[in-house]
């Protein structure tokens, strides 16, 4: 257990994080809205142009609340080594994000630099870190790079929608904190979600329906990638079931719809609509109900998360990540057959 001490200090920073998160964006939307305009195109559910960069102040916030930890709670920060790297290669993916969103980039070199920021985060893993041990390591290496890399393309994708990675994000990271606090996630981890959680929820206001700001590339690439890191270190701690769960609606609706549209021979570089939350909103469901729908899905699966580490047997594990998988697997059937 984390520790009371800790779990104020670590509430106090997300406040904090919050606090910057809002006082950027209200600095710098005049100047998003002069040169970071997102005009509606085939994948957005907007009809007017709308200033993108949000998530220059979530991943700003983010970090300045790690650094005042530096002199709150020191304790929080085991690993300055890999906790700076992990950093610097969020930084380096939001360039690359803000660059997108200012000026489209083609779709192999920007791959090419996500594969290079998730590589450096993996590299930076303690060399014992081990989730699947009957795998040899390089392959179990090999597929954490793939997973990062396609996470943070999911949260990319799927942020099409007001208020969409918002409701994803912070249940996650919450809870991720939560069981940080239970002593499933080392402390630089606990430290990085409570403060991902605090930024997200400061731009929550500003990307309310109908939003005055999107989240832009230069938030939802970095996010995907502390994202993954974060799974990966609940996971390497002997939480591979909870670390699947957490993020279950995002994946299952990114990654089937990617299934979907290759087997219909679609060419999936192209902009579509065709998630699943997205069809639900084409078809006449309101962007509360929407988001509201994957709000409490999210929220239900930390529920079932925390359960494999509260009771920690084979039993347990598999009945939580069945409900899981069926709870995703309704919502998802429900946003495909949602009618005018």
């Amino acid at each position: 257990m984390t520790g009371s001490i800790e779990a104020w200090k670590l509430g106090l920073l997300a406040a904090l994080a919050a606090l910057v998160s809002a006082g950027l964006i209200i600095v710098l939307r005049p100047y998003l809205s002069r040169y970071a305009m997102a005009r509606p195109n085939a994948r957005s559910s907007h009809k007017q142009p709308t200033p993108q960069g949000g998530g220059i102040a979530v991943i700003a916030a983010t970090v300045i609340g790690i650094t005042c930890a530096l002199v709150l709670a020191p304790e929080l920060i085991t690993d300055h080594r890999q906790l700076t790297i992990v950093l610097a290669a969020t930084a380096g993916l939001a360039i690359v994000g803000v660059t997108d969103d200012v000026r489209p980039m083609e779709a192999l070199p920007r791959l090419i630099l996500q594969a290079a920021a998730a590589g450096v985060v993996i590299a930076a893993l303690p060399p014992e870190l081990r989730i699947i041990p009957a795998l040899p390591w390089w392959i179990e290496r090999l597929c954490l790079l793939i997973g990062g890399v396609w996470l943070v393309n999911v949260v990319n994708f799927m942020d099409g929608i007001d208020w969409m990675t918002v409701v994803e994000v912070v249940p996650l990271t919450a809870g991720l904190a939560i069981f940080g606090m239970m002593g499933a996630l080392p402390a630089d981890a606990t430290l990085v979600a409570m403060t991902l959680c605090g930024a997200m929820i400061g731009f929550a206001p500003f990307n309310r329906p109908v939003a005055r700001l999107f989240l832009g590339d230069v938030g939802s690439l970095p996010i995907g990638l502390l994202l993954s890191w974060l799974l990966i270190s609940l996971a390497g701690n002997g939480h591979l079931i909870a670390a699947l769960l957490l993020p279950l609606y995002y994946t299952a609706d990114g990654t089937i719809t990617l299934l979907i549209r290759i087997a219909k021979g679609e060419p999936i570089l192209q902009a579509h609509r065709s998630h699943f939350y997205q069809r639900a909103h084409d078809a006449g469901l309101g962007v509360y109900q929407v988001v509201g729908r994957v709000f409490a899905v999210n929220v239900v699966l930390v529920g079932f998360a925390g359960l494999t580490l509260r009771y920690a047997s084979s039993s347990t594990k598999l009945i939580a990540f069945a409900a899981g998988v069926g709870l995703v697997a309704g919502l998802l059937w429900r946003f495909a057959n949602t009618s005018r």
